[in-house]
């Protein structure tokens, strides 16, 4: 009886040792993803290049019909007038946002 009570206790105590461990090592979904800032010259102005700004990205290409090219593997004047293009065309959840303010 006293055995089984040592095994328990000593699992328990495990438990509690290595449960916190493991959930602070997880990585947190934004965490996981690999987010880059990027700098707008002519607005100055920095951007966070995420899965949210590809889609967007991808979005102006298509508009201009143009195949597609990663970011940074543009000439510099192609990502000046992506940016250009970005600050003329933001995300409908900003425009919402803009409309509330101006009521």
């Amino acid at each position: 009886m006293l055995r089984t009570h040592w095994f328990v206790g000593s699992l328990l105590l495990a438990g509690v040792i290595f449960v916190p461990t493991a959930v602070m090592a997880a990585p947190r979904p934004q965490e996981a993803s690999i987010q880059l800032r990027v700098y707008d010259r002519d607005h100055r102005d920095y951007h966070n290049w995420d899965d949210h700004e590809d889609r967007a990205y991808r979005g102006y290409l298509q508009e201009h019909h143009r195949d597609y090219r990663a970011y940074n593997e543009q000439r510099a004047r192609e990502q000046r007038n992506y940016w250009r293009w970005r600050h003329q065309h933001p995300d409908r959840e900003e425009r919402r946002d803009d409309r509330r303010e101006e009521r």
